[in-house]
């Protein structure tokens, strides 16, 4: 019983794996519509009370998805605390959430719903190889991060002190300043807070060159993780 639920949970190249999976994904897309509507101001009462009705029959089917995924899998604590698995989870838990708690501050957990959208990531191939290239530049995006946050505070220390004095009321310290930093990192500009003095804009000038070579740097290393994944998928299909 164990395996026959395997084949049809985990295998979507049988044809009961791609009815399940089919039957999956149009619920999930089905759910993010009724999300959106369920926003709209202006909703009678039995709109509300159907897409009451409809979240809970895709929150029960979710949940059963979830415990059989756990139940079929090899190993459940891998699935658990994998990708899909913390994926799985926030796809359903708000909503045991909000019935466990009285809490106003706790609706806004009702944003995790919008994690289901990631739940159609397992049933694309071309998306999956996103996952396996995030494994493979995983190292690479880490010290990519350590480095931009240097530089962020490198950045944020050299504008305040050339335009603390100029400009106390916008650079009040190194913290206040590192909204400047980053929105001139990644070389997006908004025009809110800029350097006045002659000493900060030299000094904006070298943090721009430095920002568009932040810019490029992760598209790179995913663009070269892609082709390295789809080789590494070429490989299995090969191999099987």
């Amino acid at each position: 019983m164990k395996e026959k639920l395997r084949n049809i949970i985990e295998d979507n190249t049988s044809k009961k794996g791609k009815i399940f999976d089919y039957f999956i994904q149009i619920l999930i897309l089905l759910s993010l519509v009724a999300f959106t509507i369920e926003t709209f101001p202006d909703n009678s009462k039995n709109t509300i009370e159907f897409l009451k009705t409809f979240e809970l029959l895709c929150v029960a089917i979710f949940s059963i998805e979830y415990i059989l995924r756990i139940y079929v899998s090899k190993k459940p604590f891998r699935y658990i605390f994998s990708f899909y698995g913390i994926i799985d989870f926030l796809a359903i838990f708000p909503f045991y959430l909000k019935g466990a708690y009285d809490l106003r501050a706790l609706r806004a957990f009702r944003i995790f719903r919008i994690f289901r959208a990631l739940k159609l990531i397992r049933y694309n191939k071309a998306l999956n190889r996103f996952h396996i290239a995030a494994k493979i530049v995983k190292e690479e995006i880490i010290l990519f991060l350590i480095v931009t946050s240097i530089f962020i505070f490198l950045a944020s220390a050299g504008i305040y002190f050339f335009e603390n004095k100029a400009q106390p009321e916008i650079f009040t310290s190194v913290v206040h300043s590192g909204w400047w930093a980053v929105v001139t990192l990644t070389t997006v500009g908004y025009g809110d807070v800029y350097p006045i003095t002659v000493g900060g804009k030299i000094f904006t000038f070298f943090i721009l060159l430095i920002g568009v070579g932040i810019v490029t740097i992760p598209a790179g290393l995913v663009a070269s993780a892609l082709s390295k994944a789809r080789e590494i998928e070429e490989e299995n299909i090969k191999k099987n």
